[in-house]
């Protein structure tokens, strides 16, 4: 008698595979005649001239009969006439609580030697975003132990925050201390594109043992294929989905988005796609909202994400950055003038928003943060007379306030990478002095 579990097994066996032989490769793209899949499916190409070897591939596309791939992994290897497996699915990777204080690839696999064995949940690395009528609006604040996030931009449980700046002025230091301080139970960081040296600096030096405790790192390197890149960051959301459909709050934090664009932009290109605004294709934009908007609140938890978005030469509008803005609910400006005068967080106060703490702190609060911005503006206005001597005391009195409260702006927006604190004390601090 057949035992109930393996008649379900037998019952759901495929009688056949299918298979295709490749043709030619050109460039990033691998071309062949067949298999019978959709977009999205990935393949395995039985590479090398015994066909012993195995790499991956996703289907990316058509061209007349044949069929377009993209590798997750180099094309060294591949010739004509290797076999060309359909696995019949997207791509998919282990998820779970073993992830924390891990450090895995994009697409799901260990980098580093604690590998885990045990049972773990399967999940697709794509996911639609949550119904927009089934999201629970944003009503509670997330403590980031970073003050002048927390002062005068405080963020909600579930919000999604775009940190814009240059290279160099202290993305991924900020990201550590929001790493570090939150009060979130679980961080997942997507490193796009990275540098591999900094890899090791990051883990090490700026989230240290206590940092990776609660953490989960996804690690993407700038000599891995695009379409690695790409999927390093769609992972880094599926895994952040796992433990917000858990019921956690998770920190979602990608550096970068940029980079990822430009993966996609690689991608787009290779299989033919016309570049349109500044030589980004259509699938950018398009791909840029379907990843951004994942994120959030839905029924059971929150993922708050900080994308990080490198703008080129610092302008601030340049498609990526002005796509992105769009969609978020609020930016953070880090300014190289500021980070030039030693001022970090280099954030800039004027030019930076969060659209949803008018809903989430008290009127006092929020009448403090705003005096301390129009305090800022003014001083900012004149500053130029005040560094020639040209400013008299008694002449406008808004600017004399302004004037006498700059040292202690300055006070309060600067802050050490190793001091932490709280919300209540960012608070008091706040109203005492302004």
């Amino acid at each position: 008698m057949i035992r109930p579990a393996l008649f379900e097994t037998i019952s759901t066996m495929k009688a056949h595979k299918w298979f295709g032989k490749v043709t030619r490769v050109v460039g990033l793209t691998i071309e062949s005649t067949g298999p019978n899949a959709a977009v999205g499916d990935i393949c395995v190409i039985h590479s090398g001239r015994q066909g012993t070897g195995k790499i991956r591939a996703e289907v990316v596309g058509f061209k007349e009969s044949n069929v377009l791939l993209m590798p997750l992994s180099d094309t060294l290897d591949i010739a004509p006439g290797n076999l060309v497996e359909c696995l019949d699915e997207p791509l998919t990777i282990p998820v779970g609580h073993h992830l924390i204080g891990q450090v895995i690839d994009g697409i799901g696999e260990p980098l580093g030697e604690k590998g885990n064995s045990k049972q773990r949940d399967v999940r697709s690395v794509e996911q639609a975003p949550p119904n927009p009528l089934s999201r629970p609006r944003i009503t509670e604040r997330l403590s980031l132990g970073v003050r002048v996030i927390d002062g005068l931009f405080s963020v909600g449980k579930g919000q999604r925050i775009g940190i814009f700046a240059g290279s160099g002025v202290g993305k991924s230091t900020l990201l550590a201390m929001i790493a570090k301080y939150s009060a979130a139970d679980v961080n997942v960081i997507a490193l796009i594109g990275e540098r591999g040296r900094e890899v090791k600096d990051f883990v090490e030096r700026d989230l240290g043992e206590e940092g990776m405790k609660k953490t989960v790192l996804v690690v993407v390197t700038s000599d891995q294929p695009a379409l690695m890149r790409v999927k390093g960051a769609l992972t880094a959301t599926a895994v952040a989905e796992y433990f917000r459909d858990q019921g956690l709050n998770v920190n979602l934090m990608m550096d970068s988005v940029t980079r990822f664009a430009m993966a996609q932009r690689e991608i787009g290109l290779a299989i033919g796609e016309p570049p349109t605004t500044k030589g980004y294709p259509p699938s950018v934009f398009a791909l840029l909202p379907r990843l951004l908007e994942r994120s959030g609140t839905n029924i059971h938890g929150s993922i708050t994400a900080f994308y990080t978005v490198l703008v080129d030469g610092d302008d601030m509008n340049e498609p990526i950055a002005d796509a992105v803005r769009g969609i978020l609910d609020g930016h953070l400006v880090l300014d190289r003038h500021l980070a030039n005068k030693g001022q970090f967080p280099a954030v800039n106060v004027l030019k930076s928003v969060s659209r949803v703490m008018s809903d989430i702190v008290s009127e006092a609060h929020l009448a403090s943060a705003s005096n301390l911005r129009e305090l800022l503006s003014v001083y900012t206005e004149a500053e130029d007379l005040i560094s020639i001597g040209a400013y008299k005391r008694g002449t406008n009195q808004k600017l004399d306030e302004a004037v006498t409260a700059y040292p202690e702006i300055i006070s309060f927006i600067k802050q050490a990478t190793n001091e932490q604190v709280t919300f209540e004390d960012t608070e008091q601090m706040l109203l005492g002095r302004f």
